[in-house]
């Protein structure tokens, strides 16, 4: 019956009696490795805590025998009795879990609970929370002996596609899993897109097209139609297919590495919301024995769960990411002798809006209002609040831009805020400065919110050094407070960034070692250029972090800065195009050639990259000082709806990688209200 299955118990089961906590408040890693398991028909069995609290799908209770279901929610010790001091019984979990680190038994007799003796083989490894601290083992479990290397590899498989939040992460999981667990020339992981017979598929080919993978940039999707394509027919039909021998992509093969491909396993994903596929190929024979078909299916199983979890967790955060997003700047002030940038990364588990802010805006006499604060929360209330704060900075900055007053009508716009909600616990800091644009001066104040870093530009080629800015420090907003105001002046080459709390604070660390990484990081910046240091500021402190991250710099530029930007239509002959515009206008500003070189070449495969993964036109933008030239590439679309014409004409964007990495002197990604943006920076020599 339904209702005595194991997923079914599990969401039956009083939990907050038990150290877990309630179901829903379970951490989002824990809950998705429970689903994983309760969807594999292998026997599995995940043991939460230091006391191993035992959660099992309907595989592992056949083995428990009478044991279940007295065992679901029990710690492993009292379920095993003297069994769990027996060796490779207690001891192996209690070392995996203290140690982190995965360990395969090799064959060995089991006794079981229900009073048998077995023969098994298991793999345990280890789960980590959103935290990072290990959660729990996971442990896979084989009554026969089947491939051992991959019984330990499916433990992984399962733990890291718990983790895989988006369909990029599963692709990535998948792929990489496949080319090194099963050594196969071809691999291709296939998703409908939500049109009748359309499918959209990333794959990894043994060779040259690994990168279409690469960790570090969005996987490349394809678009397929064809009815008769072997994973369309699978998908479609919900039936596994193998073969050994022959030539199971000629008629949709799409280069010379589909068509050198002879044996081939397509297994179909499905599951209610979703339909796909799972290619594994060789170039020679292969025979898909039975035990290999049923693993092959296990994983199938496993890689359609997780994929079906992460589309609705990608349509939920892209809701979120939307109304964060739409509450912030699109486009920040372009300045002769100013350069401005910012960044937001969400935290928490990237699926909600938080309160977060920054903005940078021109006033009428010509000076720069520039702010960065935060509402605590994560949620839609505390964006709300943060909406309406950014809102009415806006207009009382517009009316007097004084900080003591900007700050001072936001106080009580916090204060009538919490009293209209009866909610006294609204909790907002914000750092405000005006900036001269004539002599450099920014008059600084804050309302509980840390402070900025200054960083200054070595003198004459000297080492360039940074601090906190010194601003009398001020309540948080509604409490009723007054402000002070602190000035300090940007000279040529010098940059000041803002940041949210979530840049340096840590779990268990003070927040001064954060603040002094963050300040060491700065003055060890190749450059003061904005957008690399807002890039650098969200990765300069170790360690995860919990909460939102928004920063904003502004440097004040030795020099006046030109720029140029060229719209590239998605077509094949669009990076071609980009390449003779930028050499041409790059050898117009007498860029010294080596720098042109590089810089055409790595726009080149950015471009690629953007047209590849978008579908849609891209944008490049050069800005050019005396001492570096920055380069952006951004598109505006979403990903999978490039068809197989632009894909089969333009080249592959892991060398356009290595290239980067290797020519420029920094280089980054940055979201965008639709889109992203890969940038990177040359210095110029001399």
């Amino acid at each position: 019956m339904a209702g005595d299955t194991c997923a079914a118990r599990i969401q039956a089961h009083d939990w907050a009696h038990t150290p877990l906590g309630p179901l829903d408040g379970w951490d989002p890693v824990v809950r998705a490795t429970v689903e994983v398991l309760l969807a594999s028909p292998m026997p599995m069995v995940f043991t939460w805590g230091g006391d191993h609290l035992m959660l099992y799908n309907d595989a592992y209770a056949d083995l428990l025998g009478d044991k279940h279901p007295g065992s679901l929610g029990r710690p492993a010790g009292e379920v095993f009795g003297a069994l769990w001091q027996a060796p490779g019984v207690g001891a192996v979990l209690d070392d995996v879990f203290r140690s982190g680190r995965p360990f395969l038994e090799a064959e060995t007799q089991v006794h079981l609970p229900r009073g048998e003796r077995a023969w098994f083989t298991r793999g345990h490894s280890v789960v980590r929370g959103k935290d990072g601290r290990t959660a729990g083992v996971l442990t896979v479990a084989a009554e026969t002996t089947q491939v051992t290397r991959r019984l330990q590899s499916l433990g992984d498989l399962t733990a890291r596609l718990a983790g895989a939040m988006t369909i990029d992460d599963v692709a990535r999981v998948v792929l990489s899993y496949a080319m090194s667990a099963f050594d196969v020339d071809h691999c291709v992981l296939a998703v409908d897109d939500g049109t009748a017979a359309a499918y959209r598929y990333v794959r990894r080919v043994r060779g040259e097209m690994l990168d279409e993978a690469d960790e570090r940039l969005p996987p490349v999707w394809r678009r397929r139609t064809e009815p008769h394509a072997p994973m369309i027919e699978v998908a479609e039909s919900g039936r596994a297919t193998f073969v050994a021998d022959g030539a199971p992509l000629a008629e949709v093969a799409t280069d010379r590495h589909e068509r050198r491909i002879r044996a081939l396993a397509v297994l179909p994903l499905r599951t209610p919301s979703l339909r796909g596929a799972l290619t594994m190929g060789f170039i020679g024979p292969h025979q898909w024995l039975p035990a290999e078909r049923a693993l092959l299916t296990a994983i199938a199983e496993l890689v359609a769960q997780a994929a079906e979890r992460a589309r609705r967790f990608e349509a939920q955060h892209g809701t979120a990411q939307l109304l964060q997003r739409s509450m912030l700047p699109e486009h920040l002030p372009e300045l002769d002798t100013f350069r401005i940038a910012a960044r937001y990364d969400v935290g928490v588990d990237g699926n909600a809006a938080g309160g977060d802010f920054y903005d940078a805006f021109e006033l009428t006499d010509g000076r720069l209002a520039m702010v960065l604060g935060d509402v605590a929360g994560h949620d839609v209330r505390a964006a709300a609040v943060m909406g309406q704060v950014r809102a009415a900075l806006r207009a009382l900055a517009l009316t007097d831009p004084a900080p003591p007053s900007v700050l001072a009508g936001l106080d009580r716009l916090v204060g009538s805020l919490g009293a209209e909600s009866r909610n006294e616990e609204i909790f907002v800091t914000v750092v405000y400065g005006l900036l001269d644009t004539e002599d450099g001066t920014i008059t600084l104040a804050s309302a509980g919110h840390p402070p900025p870093v200054l960083r200054r530009a070595g003198v004459s080629g000297g080492q360039a050094t940074a601090e906190l800015v010194k601003v009398p420090p001020g309540a948080p907003l509604g409490l009723g407070g007054r402000w002070q105001t602190g000035v300090v002046t940007l000279e040529p080459g010098d940059t000041i960034l803002m940041f949210s709390d979530g840049v340096v604070e840590r779990r268990g660390r003070p927040l001064a070692d954060g603040l002094d990484d963050l300040v060491a990081a700065a003055a060890g910046a190749v450059g003061g250029d904005p957008r690399n240091m807002c890039a650098l500021a969200t990765s300069a402190v170790a360690g995860p972090t919990d909460d939102d991250v928004a920063v904003l710099a502004v440097e004040r530029a030795l020099a006046l800065s030109r720029s140029a930007t060229m719209q590239v239509a998605a077509e094949p002959t669009g990076p071609s195009r980009v390449r003779a515009w930028m050499g041409a206008k790059l050898r117009e500003w007498q860029v010294p050639e080596p720098v042109v070189g590089g810089a055409v070449l790595c726009t080149s495969e950015l471009t690629t990259n953007a047209l590849l993964h978008a579908g849609t036109p891209a944008s490049v933008r050069l800005d050019l000082t005396a001492e570096r030239l920055l380069v952006s590439v951004a598109d505006t679309g979403t990903r999978g709806s490039v068809t197989r014409a632009h894909t089969d004409a333009l080249s592959s964007r892991g060398r356009g990688l290595g290239l980067i990495e290797e020519l420029s002197d920094s280089w980054g990604t940055d979201p965008t209200v639709r889109g992203s943006t890969v940038w990177f920076e040359m210095l110029i020599p001399g």
